[in-house]
């Protein structure tokens, strides 16, 4: 989008990274031409995200900005929020989230809020699977967009390099567990 000339603001969490501890120092002010800022985050677990959706989406009614792009069902419970200030709206689901057995009580409460939310403010709904597009389409009657993870398909290619350098040939090891399989010598062999 940046390419393109648009100006994009991605709006992170503040504290600890969610990737790893390595990340908490890093503080990019921009990646590839996206500006880069941190939200206020209540970091307790089961606050974090749902603090820094709150004033994310605050930040982004009050910006300049003419679209919103919000990731997973849970952030969208905030979605209302840049629309009561006419921005453009789109949701990606990643997935049901609210259906993950880590998520409980209170927490898939919210979740699933965020799900209706989206489903009544979204411009737009991203979704990654044909599941989820049917699933949104059955219990809301809402049309979606599908577009999958940006995944190339493996390509098949014969173990030619193991095979030279190695001795071994396709179906005589698995996964990271190899099994060698190493001829006999002539005068090894009864």
């Amino acid at each position: 989008m940046t390419n393109q000339g648009h100006e994009v603001t991605c709006y992170n969490r503040s504290g600890h990274h969610v990737s790893e501890k390595k990340y908490d120092s890093e503080k990019l002010k921009e990646y590839k031409g996206v500006r880069l800022k941190n939200v206020p985050t209540v970091n307790k677990k089961g606050l974090a995200a749902v603090t820094s959706s709150i004033f994310g989406a605050i930040l982004c009614a009050f910006g300049k900005y003419d679209a919103v792009h919000f990731h997973a069902e849970g952030p969208c419970a905030m979605m209302w929020l840049p629309k009561l200030f006419g921005k453009k709206c789109v949701a990606t689901i990643h997935g049901l989230d609210w259906q993950r057995d880590k998520w409980k009580n209170a927490t898939k409460k919210y979740i699933m809020f965020g799900e209706k939310t989206a489903v009544r403010f979204a411009d737009e709904i991203i979704v990654l699977s044909k599941e989820t597009q049917r699933y949104f389409m059955e219990k809301y009657g809402r049309e979606t967009v599908y577009i999958p993870n940006g995944v190339n398909r493996p390509e098949k290619r014969t173990a030619q390099e193991i095979t030279q350098k190695y001795g071994l040939c396709s179906g005589e090891y698995t996964g990271r567990i190899i099994q060698l399989c190493i001829p006999l010598l002539p005068s090894e062999q009864a």
